[in-house]
């Protein structure tokens, strides 16, 4: 048992450091080389933390973040995944988009952005989960559809409607479940 929770330890900090990995890598999206010189001068940097609930000195119970090599992680752990971008430019940049890859140990639980998208294709195509769906089969063998589930998301991304100040910064989050 105990081999296994190391595993699961191991899976999600290296799951976290590919995630933190492969935000730099995935370009900003801009309409025109301008703005993908805009959008390029944005910083990303992420982190994943677990989520516990724990008792205060109150009584009260209190939900704390801790980093996943700071813990032993399970599964049904909570994860929260942070996204900071700064516009490190002297421009503002436009139609900039932020994508993030489900890691394959986590199930998607919500994202904290009411106007963050997920994907449950591989980036294939995106929208809002409830008005997603992914390809089944019938009990007689044949073709079907059915509504996707949190299970099913691979990843999650946002789409600046407004463009990002020069030197203006924030955070994009979401959260998952260690499956």
């Amino acid at each position: 048992m105990t081999q296994s929770f190391k595993n699961n330890r191991i899976l999600i900090a290296l799951s976290a450091a590919a995630f933190a990995a492969a935000i730099p890598a995935i370009p900003a999206m801009a309409s025109s080389p301008a703005a993908m010189m805009a959008a390029n001068s944005v910083q990303l940097t992420s982190e994943a933390f677990i989520e516990r609930t724990e008792g205060a000195a109150d009584g009260r119970e209190k939900t704390v973040t801790k980093r996943p090599q700071d813990v032993i992680v399970i599964p049904g752990d909570r994860v929260l995944f942070k996204l900071a971008y700064s516009n490190k430019g002297k421009e503002a940049a436009s139609d900039f988009r932020a994508v993030n890859p489900m890691p394959a140990p986590v199930r998607f639980v919500s994202a904290t952005e009411d106007w963050a998208e997920v994907s449950v294709d591989g980036g294939k195509s995106w929208g809002k989960l409830e008005t997603l769906t992914v390809a089944a089969t019938n009990a007689d063998g044949s073709a079907a559809s059915r509504a996707a589930t949190p299970e099913d998301v691979t990843h999650v991304r946002w789409v600046f409607a407004a463009p990002i100040a020069a030197g203006a910064s924030g955070t994009l989050s979401y959260r998952g479940v260690i499956k």
